[in-house]
């Protein structure tokens, strides 16, 4: 399912400031897909829930925002992690 966002969510990403124009629900067991279009130069990328932030907003007592971090990767699914 797409979602139009309207209006357009405020977000932060691992790329800069975005706005959030669609949002794509593949069902159970999937993320969240954010399509969104960087401020600094235009850009169209998709980002996962885990991958943005929303933008802080004093007014919605929202003023502290965590670090986006990278996951870990495993090598060949040993479990091993990679840092």
């Amino acid at each position: 399912m797409m979602i139009q966002l309207n209006p357009s969510i405020p977000l932060i990403t691992s790329k800069g400031n975005a706005l959030a124009h669609f949002l794509i629900d593949y069902g159970q067991e999937h993320h969240l897909e954010w399509v969104c279009f960087l401020e600094d130069n235009g850009e169209c990328w998709t980002f996962q829930n885990p991958d943005i932030r929303a933008q802080k907003n004093i007014t919605q007592g929202r003023d502290k925002i965590s670090e986006i971090k990278k996951p870990a990767k495993s090598i060949a699914g040993q479990g091993i992690r990679n840092e």
